[in-house]
């Protein structure tokens, strides 16, 4: 980049920094209207979402100085936030877990930034909302894949990107064809996939509801899809990764997308329906933390299967 694009860009940069905080309240004496700060409610959403997390677990995954992170958890032991329990395997490590007041606290703050993303939100046609949905997701996405490959994973040769015109074309084009090959399932395997991609285009929730396309060079390489099934329950859908994409460990990253965004959307638990004979695929779901809870032979696809069901608790 020409060294006068670079300077603007980075005045682009410093200029939204500056907007977004004034936006969401980040120059508040107190996020949310309270007594902690941003770091502080960072920490103690790792803590509710985490289990049993060390003081390292924490500092690497916010990139925090370990004094500043040190005096923080003693301030929130001191107000009975936290407790620790010392580690089975290293003595010089805690696990720390959030007391029943802390708990209280966090619930609060939780529910407050819902409702004050909701107020925002609500002031915004749908349109602009899902624009606005998908532009932060895009930042996300970009910035996100820089700091984790620079961290040491093999992310850099791809990138997501949320859905956009024709997409659900090469979706069902690609299950259709893939499952086919693969598998040896019928038609009626591609029709169900159309029939999915078009309830989830008709009646797309963008605040609770996500799709995420992977590429690599611009070519469609993997699809996943996180749906609202209740105010509950998210159904994770129509995971797929191309042959040629496989290794680079996209496919653990869709699955643990959905997670996250599941869990920040404020669902209980992620329920997702797949065959026994997809090996791959089960194995990420394991990995992620689902369990089998139940089963059913058909042959809906044109050949004798097993449909399954695997559910994640948040």
């Amino acid at each position: 980049m020409p060294e006068t694009a670079l300077a603007s860009g980075i005045e682009a940069v410093r200029r939204f920094n500056r907007f977004y905080t004034r936006k969401i309240g980040v120059l508040q004496q107190g996020l949310l209207r309270s007594s902690f700060s941003l770091t502080e409610v960072r920490v103690l959403y790792e803590l509710a979402h985490r289990k049993d997390p060390t003081a390292t677990d924490l500092r690497r995954e916010l990139g925090l100085d370990p004094g500043y992170l040190s005096r923080m958890l003693r301030s929130f032991e001191k107000k009975g936030l936290i407790s620790r329990n010392p580690s089975e395997t290293d003595s010089r490590q805690s696990h720390l877990q959030l007391t029943s007041a802390g708990h209280k606290a966090f619930t609060a703050l939780n529910t407050r930034a819902r409702q004050e993303v909701r107020s925002m939100l609500q002031t915004l046609p749908h349109e602009e909302q899902h624009k606005l949905l998908q532009a932060m997701q895009t930042v996300e996405s970009v910035l996100g894949e820089r700091s984790e490959s620079a961290g040491g994973e093999n992310r850099s040769t791809y990138r997501l990107r949320p859905h956009q015109p024709g997409d659900m074309g090469w979706v069902v084009h690609r299950h259709g064809a893939l499952y086919a090959e693969e598998y040896g399932y019928d038609e009626r395997f591609e029709a169900l996939v159309a029939q999915i991609a078009a309830d989830f285009l008709r009646n797309f929730d963008s605040q609770r509801e996500r799709c995420w396309i992977a590429e690599i060079n611009g070519e469609i390489v993997g699809s996943v899809f996180l749906v609202r099934q209740s105010a509950a329950v998210a159904k994770l859908r129509l995971l797929l990764v191309e042959p040629a994409a496989r290794g680079l460990g996209l496919g653990g990253r869709l699955v643990n997308e959905c997670v996250k965004f599941a869990r920040q959307a404020g669902y209980k638990r992620i329920t997702l329906w797949t065959q026994s004979e997809l090996y791959s695929a089960r194995h990420l779901y394991k990995k992620a933390g689902f369990r089998l809870v139940g089963s059913k032979r058909h042959r809906d696809f044109g050949k004798p299967s097993v449909a399954e069901v695997w559910d994640l608790k948040l």
